[in-house]
């Protein structure tokens, strides 16, 4: 069987694209790497990509570079989980308190691990995960 070798991007599908980009760049630190007024790609550790699609606007094919991607709109909210450095956990609360963000739950999981649920404007479920969540990660 051929093999994987990881999760390539998320999507998730917003109201707002401007307000959106806004609070992924802002208050979680991702650099854009490309947009126009249908979506906005952002790089995640340099090694993932969080697309953010604007609602309604991935409802017909579209055409990149002569190729066709099929039509695809999602209804929220969705779930997106971001990994960070366990001596970081408490930084990332103080930062997401700053930006008027609130923490809905803390978890810490059997392996060890600790993650913070929060949501975006768009009512997406955000989880920043320290090492100990999964078995491989």
């Amino acid at each position: 069987m051929p093999g994987l070798s990881g999760v390539l991007e998320t999507c998730l599908y917003v109201e707002d694209l401007d307000r959106a980009s806004r609070f992924y760049e802002e208050v979680l630190g991702l650099r854009r790497i490309e947009g126009d007024d249908r979506l906005r790609a952002f790089s995640v550790a340099d090694r993932d990509v969080l697309l953010l699609f604007k609602i309604g606007a991935s409802n017909r094919p579209a055409s990149i570079a002569g190729q066709t991607i099929p039509p695809h709109d999602g209804r929220g909210p969705d779930h997106f989980a971001l990994a960070i450095p366990a001596a970081e956990l408490l930084a990332w609360e103080e930062h997401l308190a700053a930006h008027g963000v609130a923490i809905e739950s803390r978890v810490r999981w059997a392996r060890g691990g600790t993650s913070l649920y929060f949501r975006d404007p768009d009512g997406n479920l955000g989880e920043l995960a320290t090492p100990g969540l999964w078995e491989i990660y």
